[in-house]
């Protein structure tokens, strides 16, 4: 199991993590950057900068408190920098507090550190090239995985936190567990090598330790003393400073002498590291630690209180004697184990790619000469080509560029700007700066309540056939209303299914449902100090009205699949086609959001009782007409329109607008005609016609007396063959093809009911 894990969901792909890993043993996922533990060194930098807290300590409290309920002995180890964290209490009360969580013993770990000076001893002692102390785990780890030559380099000896575990489980004659408990993160992969394996059951940080307090609910301050177990160390009391090693493991040190050297920090280590790597320093021994100002400045000690006075405290800790409990065995056992550690080669070879392979990543993100390549490090990485190595390995990815990114969204905005200017442009063709053309009785009539209830918050319900212009009056309302300045959101309810209406009103949380992938707002959200416009409102389901009825009422919305409500601030203009009140009698429809929506009604009039603004509608869709088809179009002919007035338009403003741009493609010169018109405009034309003929054209004349013959004669076609096409294009001796057309020109099909009556 990997110590540290990343939390996906609080991720953001800062790269704050990629940027703080001395080795880059991070992997980009798709929504997130994972640990490569085989690369890990275990020096908790990725804990201590991620800002969303997206990477923590895999919990072993659990396992813990598991042995300590087991019967089990469990013995507890503080690390020997347990006395900056603990500074609020004595060393007797945190031993009591141990106690009390059920912890058979106690010991300082900072003995294990005397344990091996001998062993140290030996081996500056007999050794004839440059050593590497071992103690420091993180150091150890940079070695094995990214520095295998210098591996032979590291003093055979095990870790003061192994000696001492390997130490206490030799003393005993039964089997028990040992926890250390320590600020290292790199402790927790020391455990899990090959060569500190079975020596310590669990390594506990600090704050988890204090976490366990908490839970249980003990007070250190409250309580006695207890004295601690094993033996008492004296100088091993130093180890966790900088300085404190020389003292602890008996090497002696001189100011002037190079042969002996002690180095902490990640910066500085890196750079020692490089140096022994190519021999350009070559001491008797030198002391790493990767932590600053040695074990004290882990990114699990105490943040609140400075690395001076933790060193205060650690000095004045040495010197200080407190009660102990040692037991005969640690007494007889002390001269008598293995002290002795092998290391591995866990050197993991990753993909080396050529100048060209780098060239071809540079480019992908817009990099082509060496001025394109910023050096930023926002990706993580000190230089573009070591981002393209690394995104060649597969380590990174191009997403992490920031220049790269920010050139993509500014050409995106770029298109986003110029789609936006195309809709605005359609939209100022499609409504124009008139929102209702006619001069009607009761078109002027619905133009004086828009005016009215537009300045107004009030929820409006619009009401008419299927084509009337609701929409239209809708954006009207929006336009000359307070709310004009943010957004008006449309949303026709018919088209969506009840689930999918749900999560597009109301948004949803990532994983609420199938696919839900994401977060996403939903359009009351995004209408937020607007607009939002509902047709058709008497389609959706009884569940979604109750929501709705919700929203209206309290003024929040809640994502489908969240927990928490967001209040919003949006005007709501419903239409519908249907009979509510019919609705309500039936069950399809809620009784009280009719009431809640019924506020303000303003019901649009069918085309068939404006038939004093037809002209005028018909000039305005001309016009707009000539525009999209960019056709130089003059007019339409008195016939034409007389035609028009006397067709009932079952589908209102919406037919007459397609029937126009119909007739203005079909026109061969400046003029729409009858002819241009469909079939039906002429044929009642001719039956209701009572002007003179119009002996000047002959061919207007001929035209729909023509149409109506040919129509009656291919029915007869039809009747004949039984609605079989090709049996009634033979009896018609005309290709099948020609026959297809004439069907089509004539709205007719090859079926039954399309026979002519008898």
């Amino acid at each position: 199991m990997q110590p540290i894990v990343t939390l996906t969901d609080r991720c953001r792909k800062c790269y704050s993590c990629v940027r703080s890993c001395p080795v880059k043993a991070l992997k980009i996922e798709k929504t997130h950057p994972e640990i490569i533990f085989d690369r890990c060194i275990g020096c908790g930098n990725c804990l201590e900068t991620c800002p969303q807290n997206a990477k923590v300590i895999a919990d072993k409290v659990s396992t813990t408190e598991r042995y300590l309920a087991s019967g089990e002995p469990v013995i507890a180890v503080l690390g020997s920098s347990f006395p900056t964290f603990f500074h609020h209490v004595s060393p007797g009360q945190l031993a009591s507090g141990l106690k009390k969580l059920g912890f058979a013993e106690v010991h300082e770990g900072s003995f294990g550190s005397e344990l091996i000076a001998p062993a140290y001893a030996k081996a500056i002692e007999t050794s004839t090239m440059p050593l590497i102390s071992s103690h420091c785990p993180a150091v150890v780890d940079l070695i094995e995985r990214h520095y295998p030559k210098l591996i032979e380099n590291l003093v055979p000896v095990v870790s003061p936190m192994v000696a001492i575990g390997r130490f206490i489980k030799s003393a005993s004659s039964q089997p028990l567990k040992v926890v250390y408990i320590s600020s290292c993160i790199a402790a927790k992969f020391e455990i899990q090598s090959e060569g500190a394996a079975g020596a310590i059951d669990v390594v506990l940080t600090y704050q988890e330790l204090n976490g366990m307090f908490r839970s249980r609910s003990i007070s250190l301050p409250a309580l006695t003393e207890t004295p601690f177990d094993g033996i008492q160390p004296h100088q091993g009391r130093l180890f966790p400073i900088t300085t404190g090693s020389f003292s602890a493991l008996s090497i002696a040190t001189n100011p002037l002498d190079t042969d002996v050297v002690t180095v902490s920090g990640e910066v500085n280590i890196m750079g020692v590291i490089g140096d022994l790597a190519s021999a350009r320093i070559t001491p008797r021994i030198a002391d790493l630690r990767f932590c600053y100002h040695g074990c004290i400045g882990s990114p699990c000690e105490n943040r609140e209180i400075t690395e001076f006075f933790k060193r205060k405290l650690i000095i004045t800790h040495y010197q200080k004697n407190f009660p102990y409990r040692t037991a005969e065995k640690y007494v007889v056992k002390r001269d008598l184990w293995n002290t002795a550690r092998s290391f591995e080669n866990k050197h993991v070879k990753l993909p080396s790619p050529r100048g060209g392979d780098i060239k071809t990543v540079l480019q992908t993100t817009n990099k082509f000469t060496r001025k394109d390549e910023l050096n930023c490090r926002a990706c993580g990485y000190k230089s573009c080509r070591e981002y393209a190595v690394a995104v060649f390995q597969g380590l990174a990815n191009l997403a992490m560029c920031l220049p790269y990114n920010v050139q993509k969204l500014e050409e995106d905005r770029g298109l986003l700007i110029q789609k936006y200017e195309l809709a605005r442009r359609e939209l100022e063709k499609e409504y124009g700066d008139e929102f209702l053309v006619g001069n009607d009785e009761k078109t002027v009539e619905v133009v004086g309540l828009i005016k009215q209830v537009a300045p107004t918050p009030t929820t409006v319900l619009i009401r008419g056939e299927s084509g009337t212009g609701k929409e239209l009056a809708a954006r009207a309302i929006h336009k000359y209303g307070l709310r004009n300045d943010k957004p008006l959101v449309t949303l026709n309810c018919t088209t969506l299914t009840d689930s999918l209406l749900e999560s597009e009103l109301f948004g949803h949380r990532k994983g609420s449902f199938t696919g839900a992938l994401a977060d996403k707002k939903g359009l009351f959200e995004a209408a937020d100090g607007g607009t939002i416009f509902l047709d058709e409102i008497g389609d959706i389901t009884p569940k979604l009205q109750a929501e709705l009825l919700r929203v209206l009422d309290t003024g929040e919305v809640r994502p489908v699949g969240g927990t928490q409500s967001k209040k919003v601030d949006v005007r709501l203009i419903a239409a519908t086609n249907k009979n509510l009140e019919e609705g309500i009698r039936d069950g399809w429809f809620r009784e009280d959001l009719f009431y809640r929506l019924n506020v303000f009604t303003i019901t649009m009039p069918p085309l068939r009782e404006r038939m004093g603004s037809l002209p005028l509608l018909v000039h305005h869709f001309l016009e707009k007409a000539r525009k999209k088809l960019n056709k130089n179009i003059v007019g339409i002919e008195d016939r034409a329109i007389k035609a028009m007035m006397q067709y009932q338009w079952p589908g209102n403003i919406r037919e007459m607008k397609n029937v126009l741009e119909r007739a203005a493609v079909l026109t061969h010169d400046e003029l729409i005609k009858l002819g241009n018109l469909p079939l039906v405009f002429a044929e009642n034309y001719a039956e209701g016609a009572t002007d003179p003929p119009d002996l000047r054209s002959f061919k207007n004349e001929r035209e729909p007396h023509v149409l109506r013959v040919e129509k009656k004669l291919i029915q007869r076609y039809l009747s004949d063959s039984g609605g079989n096409v090709s049996k009634a294009a033979m009896l018609a001796n005309i290709p099948r093809r020609t026959f297809y057309r004439l069907l089509d020109k004539h709205g007719l099909k090859g079926r039954h009911e399309n026979l002519p009556e008898n």
